[in-house]
């Protein structure tokens, strides 16, 4: 180690929304931070995907926009002045001792940190697309697999594509704004919250079909309508549309990180209760983790991360306690000295 390099507590791959509120959290237990995100801003999937969707199942609001959640969660984790370096991919991952581990990322940053909490996501993501004639001619030209700013779809016609949250929480949220909306979905079961699906079915702005799946999309230059069929019976039928809105899943890719030595099952890291990988000192949380009893919601990701922080803090520095107490009853030095600070 050169003379007056930073050596970190914590070192958080990832900044999406549990990357953030890990950054947060090590604040809270008076860590110094560092943030690596590939991304060129933070937010993860929430901000590159659907940052105007509305997200219903996060504790404390009843509806918030992604963007908005983001936002909050940014400032929550700036306030114990994290170092948070955006468009830096981790490449590497080495251990060079006890509680002494160094990042690489592909544009040549390196990092030296006493621990490290991966938060990356499901890693490396796109839209899945539709493998159908001409579908790529007409992207972003009346068909979309991301939605950035709801306001071009009003008074439109519209066809949306799945039956997972995304495909209906855009239905509700645009069905005010368009003139139509006709919703279709290859299976009879929904994949999404019972509460969206019964919602979905409630709308009388909504027309819903089971066991369809698009089979053409017609318009030279821009979608002008499309044929649809039902895949029990064979029958088809072809309806004007200005928009198709697709919403069929995502390729997921953990790229560098499966070369790390973590034991992976399938696309995820196996962790234990206290959110530990097979190397020690280093954990892992949100939807990356694996265990018998992971449920992937950013919820659950939230006490991922407050979990791996805190088993993080105690591998750092073993005299500290993994439980830090409640957040109303002690007030981090960290946040004293910037309230001197504002004071001052």
């Amino acid at each position: 180690m050169s003379k007056g390099e930073t050596v970190y507590d914590v070192a958080i791959i990832g900044a999406g929304p549990v990357g953030l509120y890990a950054t947060y959290y090590a604040g809270l237990r008076d860590m110094r931070a560092v943030v690596l995100e590939s991304l060129p801003q933070v937010g993860g999937q929430l901000m590159a995907l659907y940052p105007k969707k509305m997200i219903y199942d996060v504790a404390g609001y009843p509806q918030i926009r992604a963007e908005d959640l983001v936002k909050n969660l940014e400032k929550q984790a700036k306030q114990y002045r994290p170092d948070i370096f955006t468009e830096e991919k981790v490449v590497d991952l080495r251990v060079l001792g006890d509680r002494d581990f160094e990042l690489c990322t592909e544009k040549g940053r390196t990092v030296r940190s006493r621990s490290v909490v991966i938060c990356a996501g499901v890693g490396a993501f796109m839209p899945r697309k539709l493998d159908i004639r001409d579908a790529d001619k007409l992207e972003e030209r009346g068909l979309h697999y991301i939605i950035r700013d709801p306001e071009r779809f009003r008074g439109k016609r519209l066809l949306i594509i799945g039956g997972g949250d995304s495909a209906l929480d855009w239905s509700l949220t645009l069905q005010d704004l368009a003139a139509s909306i006709t919703h279709i979905h290859m299976l009879k079961q929904f994949q999404a919250h019972e509460d969206s699906v019964a919602r979905l079915f409630r709308s009388e702005k909504i027309e819903v079909l089971i066991h369809h799946q698009l089979k053409e999309i017609h318009g030279a230059d821009q979608v002008e309508a499309a044929t649809i069929f039902n895949n029990v019976d064979g029958s088809e039928k072809t309806i004007p549309v200005d928009h198709i809105l697709c919403f069929i899943g995502y390729i997921t890719n953990l790229g560098p990180i499966k070369d790390w030595g973590l034991e992976l099952v399938g696309n995820a890291i196996r962790v234990n209760e206290k959110m530990e990988t097979n190397i020690p000192g280093v954990f892992a949380a949100g939807d990356i983790v694996w265990h018998p009893a992971k449920i992937k919601l950013i919820t659950t990701g939230f006490a991922d991360a407050a979990t791996a922080i805190n088993n993080a803090k105690h591998y750092v520095e073993p005299k500290a306690r993994v439980f830090p107490g409640h957040s109303s009853h002690t007030v981090p030095k960290k946040q004293k000295e910037m309230a001197r600070d504002q004071d001052a």
